[in-house]
């Protein structure tokens, strides 16, 4: 579907499951890609389905199929009526991620449920969905699909880096572009921060009033993961297997913990950044408005972080899986053999056609 424009809404829910964020855009294409962002929309998870949703990683099949079908028609339905509530008229796709709930690419498995046929009927638009799936079966990590986005919608910056669920970057080295999850955030803070009532922790409050526990950072720091050299992913198999027991190791405060992740998070992205002399970049996601691990970051960097507008800190994700669902619309490239390792760039996601009005 060859065109110079594209009216799509991107759909997208991540790890941290602080909500599904909905980003309507119009993308054009004049020598160079442009976006324009129409309309943008968080809605928090309906608590069942957040329990749900956490707990699958332990799910049977049978459990998983029906959770599949389930979540298919809830996030189909809130689609609907984002369309329905902006009044939008001729889009040329729905663009929509799903939820991952297991990511062993080292395995060849990935899933992220909600990408069943039916969902085009349900929002009643053409779907293009299921990213991850082709890359994977291609031999590489399926993750992180971000990076083509980073590289044709932001070429101004020297990188992009979005702090979510984890801290992923990609940048471009040797005119190839590089990327890759660099450590765990918002999914281990939002965990630990639990035990204190909050399900965030709003600007870092309480890691900034935490001791730094010297013996746990050093054992985080030390973790293999991060001697590893790209292509690399991280999921939530890696952080209950490897975070969560090394934490149970010491005694100290939930404060403490956080503080000491904070440390961790700031300290691995800080390395990342000076060891690829990159310093002018677009920082988003919802870590970033944790004001404390912005400030860890800097301090470390030794200068200030510009803060990107709004509307790119919360939807970049969104806007840009908005853009693969354009890119797959065309048959063109979504995902870099450069940063998945899979053994060619492709043109991945599935399209399905909505066979009711």
């Amino acid at each position: 579907m060859i065109k110079s424009s594209y009216s799509v809404v991107g759909v997208m829910s991540g790890t941290s499951l602080d909500g599904v964020d909905f980003c309507w855009v119009n993308f054009s294409k004049n020598k160079k890609w442009d976006f324009k962002i129409l309309a943008t929309e968080t809605e928090p998870y309906l608590p069942e389905m957040k329990v749900r949703l956490e707990s699958a990683i332990t799910f049977g099949s049978n459990q998983l199929e029906n959770l599949n079908q389930d979540y298919t028609e809830y996030i189909g339905q809130r689609i609907y009526n984002f369309i329905q509530r902006h009044q939008i008229k001729n889009l040329d796709a729905v663009c929509s991620h799903g939820h991952t709930i297991f990511h062993q690419p080292e395995q060849g498995l990935t899933l992220q449920v909600g990408n069943l046929p039916k969902i085009a009927n349900y929002v009643q638009q053409t779907v293009v969905c299921d990213f991850r799936v082709q890359d994977v079966a291609m031999g590489g990590q399926g993750a992180p699909l971000v990076p083509v986005g980073d590289k044709l919608l932001f070429p101004q910056h020297d990188f992009c880096l979005n702090l979510g669920g984890f801290a992923n970057i990609s940048f471009q080295h040797n005119k190839q572009r590089i990327a890759f999850d660099i450590c765990p955030v918002n999914i281990i803070l939002n965990h630990y921060v639990q035990a204190l009532g909050s399900s965030f922790d709003k600007d870092g409050k309480y890691a900034a009033q935490g001791t730094l526990h010297q013996p746990l950072l050093e054992a985080l720091n030390a973790l293999n993961f991060y001697q590893n050299p790209p292509p690399k992913s991280l999921g939530l198999e890696w952080v209950q297997k490897e975070i969560y027991p090394l934490a149970e190791r010491f005694s100290t405060t939930t404060e403490s913990l956080l503080r000491t992740f904070v440390e961790h998070s700031a300290i691995q992205i800080a390395a990342v950044l000076k060891h690829n002399n990159l310093r002018h970049g677009l920082f988003t996601g919802g870590g970033v408005f944790n004001s404390f691990l912005m400030f860890r970051i800097a301090d470390l960097l030794d200068h200030k972080i510009p803060m990107a507008e709004s509307s790119l800190i919360h939807y970049k994700e969104a806007l840009i899986f908005a853009f693969l669902g354009v890119l797959r619309l065309r048959d063109e490239v979504n995902c870099l053999q450069s940063v998945t390792g899979a053994n060619q760039d492709h043109s991945s996601g599935k399209i399905y056609f909505c066979s009711i009005k």
